[in-house]
């Protein structure tokens, strides 16, 4: 039986619910909603985990760590040890500050760019999962102190924007899932806005929990 993992980054808990910070969290949730998976909360995992059957043969775990967003990986590799998943079986959902709002990125390899639940997944699990980034920049005010805008919500206008796209989110991760990341990577990483080729990357902090 061929399985693989799909986990979605947040911090538990009703005041981080609508966060820019749980962007996974959210994506994973409309995920299992498609597709009428029932979260279960696994204590051995330190997880909630939705096991997916699916037609293809193979099974999909989803699972959304309950330990804090800089633990993010202590749980991930508990349920790749016990489902003997590789890393490259792996699709971690998290949000991104160097990706606008509205527009995902998969990558595979890469630094944690300061984001520290991708920090611990690489400490626990190394490089090689593949990166399912949820944009949520940028930051506005740039003077803004960092926690509080990943931790803090989206603003009326930016909550329309993500809620109108949460299904084309939830399109792109089935389609990683399905035909892989090579698909999946040149659908969605191709720049559809020509200003795109002016942006510049912006510095990533340390995040917050």
């Amino acid at each position: 039986m061929s399985i693989f993992i799909v986990a979605g980054l947040g911090n538990p808990g009703r005041e981080y619910a609508t966060t820019r910070h749980n962007a996974g969290f959210t994506v994973i949730d409309a995920l299992a909603g498609r597709h009428g998976l029932a979260w279960r909360t696994q204590s051995r995992f330190e997880a909630k985990v939705a096991r997916w059957d699916r037609a293809d043969g193979r099974t999909g775990v989803l699972a959304k760590p309950q330990t804090f967003m800089n633990d993010s990986g202590r749980a991930v590799r508990a349920l790749a040890d016990f489902y003997k998943v590789l890393p490259s079986e792996i699709i971690a959902i998290y949000d991104d500050l160097t990706i606008e709002l509205g527009r995902v990125k998969v990558s595979v390899r890469g630094s944690a760019g300061g984001h520290n639940g991708v920090a611990n997944l690489l400490d626990h699990l190394g490089s090689g999962f593949q990166r399912y980034r949820i944009g949520i920049g940028p930051k506005s005010p740039s003077e803004m102190d960092l926690k509080d805008f990943v931790l803090g919500e989206l603003n009326p206008e930016e909550q329309t924007t993500f809620n109108q796209l949460l299904t084309t989110y939830v399109d792109g991760l089935d389609l990683l899932i399905e035909r892989g990341r090579d698909a999946a990577m040149n659908t969605l990483n191709r720049r559809t806005d020509q200003n795109d080729s002016d942006q510049t990357q912006l510095p990533r902090d340390i995040h917050p929990r």
